[in-house]
């Protein structure tokens, strides 16, 4: 009996069929010399590392809204350059939890620090540097000690030239003499400078997505978070963590033609919830179905029909169960 293990026979080119068409090769190629690698943003949340990921970018891909932690998931989003491609990685913002979703968020931006070439601690330049921000840089040097970490001043639009200032010094002496750059995402000021710097940090190497990525985020994440986006607008501090948001469906629909209908539910923690996004005369609801179906349109490029509804998920950022069904 032979010892050589039996190997399923695999068809040779000759013995594909004359009609067979091979899969389209993609071209990863790149110049001598050229750089690729990640770089995550860091910092507390609301710092403006969001902004800061869609302006590098130059397509929204990250939702922003006034409340701390409104990003989830880290999103990586692709800048191409002739001489690099860096993969920017937003990162929920890193903060004392408070719930089992806080812990597990925490513990997504931890893991992110060790997989990535150069971090970005970001700070904005009206907000002076504090206790979070030194546990942050602290949690980030002992997950990547061997990682380079860049200085980001951000919102300069938002501070005098003497607060900008002092933000300069005061970061550059926190990184003990690191590089520090202020930008302004709004503005764009600043943005080539910050990816001159990041470029120069990553390693040689080849393009690791096709010139035509923006993001690897797939569309039904990306149209959840634009629904949780127009969900989360006007709320303030009334219940933007109590909010998540599941694509059910999505079809053409069977009796208008070029419209695609997508089913999504918004879920709350508790059924009083419902009024404050509701609103007085189910107005808010109203302006979260007409926002999100305009978002919705933008990024698919076609006419849609949103069917948005609500439901309770109660106590869903305490609850594995629950947790692991929306994702987390």
């Amino acid at each position: 009996m032979s010892d050589t293990p039996d190997f399923p026979d695999f068809p040779d080119e000759t013995d594909l069929p004359s009609d067979a068409v091979a899969a389209p090769a993609i071209d990863f190629s790149a110049p001598e010399g050229f750089r690729s690698g990640f770089v995550s943003f860091v910092g507390r949340p609301n710092t403006g590392k969001s902004t800061l990921t869609n302006a590098l970018v130059g397509e929204k891909i990250a939702i922003t809204a006034d409340q701390p932690e409104t990003t989830r998931h880290p999103i990586r989003g692709i800048v191409h350059r002739p001489e690099s491609q860096i993969i920017v990685v937003d990162t929920p913002g890193l903060h004392r939890p408070r719930t089992l979703l806080g812990e597990r968020l925490n513990e997504v931006v931890k893991e992110t620090y060790a997989d990535v070439d150069v971090i970005g601690l970001c700070i904005p330049a009206d907000e002076k540097i504090g206790p979070g921000d030194r546990w942050i840089l602290d949690a980030v040097r002992k997950a990547a000690p061997k990682t380079p970490v860049v200085g980001i001043v951000t919102k300069l639009d938002k501070a005098s030239k003497d607060q900008v200032g002092a933000q300069l010094m005061a970061l550059h002496d926190l990184l003990d003499g690191g590089e520090v750059i202020p930008v302004s995402a709004t503005g764009e000021v600043q943005l080539d400078v910050l990816l001159d710097v990041v470029s120069g940090l990553l390693p040689e190497g080849p393009k690791l997505y096709p010139d035509d990525h923006v993001t690897d985020d797939d569309r039904d994440t990306r149209m959840s978070e634009l629904i949780r986006e127009a969900a989360l607008s006007g709320l303030h501090d009334e219940l933007p963590h109590s909010v998540a948001v599941q694509i059910d469906e999505v079809l053409p629909s069977e009796d208008r033609e070029g419209v695609l209908d997508v089913h999504a539910v918004i879920f709350l923690e508790r059924e009083g919830q419902k009024r404050i996004l509701r609103g007085k005369d189910n107005r808010r609801w109203g302006r979260i179905i007409h926002n999100s179906r305009q978002s919705l349109m933008d990024l698919l490029g076609q006419n849609v029909y949103l069917d948005l509804r609500m439901k309770v998920a109660k106590n869903w950022q305490s609850d594995p169960k629950q947790l692991g069904r929306l994702g987390f």
